[in-house]
């Protein structure tokens, strides 16, 4: 199996520029804790992610009143590719000590994007148990 049978196919996206607020109403109409930041809407070119909790922590924590996505996004984050194993995927998570992977072409386009939960409904048992294990150690 490849993370293109299991990923959510063209994900919503923000920029860089996108108002935080904006990105949260559109986690919240979209059901999801994470949005692909990407260089140009057009373009689609994966630069970040931002999740819930960096909004949590990295905007409403730090008291900012307005703020852009720059200012809470991950920018340095792993993907994998279409035509990656299942078992890769889960490596990449596992290493990252991540629930969520945007899904990116050959020239870095999102994509997709693979969760946690997708990979539990698809995937071998064991595998997935080591791997949310490995996703849920604290970090030293």
């Amino acid at each position: 199996m490849k993370a293109r049978d299991i990923m959510t196919k063209d994900p919503r996206v923000v920029t860089p520029e996108t108002p935080v607020q904006e990105a949260a109403r559109l986690m919240k109409s979209e059901d999801t804790g994470v949005l692909p930041v990407v260089d140009a809407e057009s373009s689609r070119r994966l630069v970040g992610v931002i999740t819930d909790r960096d909004i949590a922590i990295r905007v409403v924590g730090e008291g900012m009143s307005s703020a852009q996505v720059r200012d809470a996004m991950s920018p340095s984050v792993k993907s994998c590719r279409p035509d990656d194993a299942i078992k890769d995927v889960l490596q990449v998570m596992s290493d990252a000590q991540v629930r969520r992977l945007p899904i990116v072409d050959d020239g870095g386009i999102v994509v997709g994007i693979v969760s946690q939960a997708d990979v539990v409904r698809e995937a071998d048992g064991k595998k997935v148990e080591r791997t949310i294990e490995a996703i849920s150690e604290p970090t030293a």
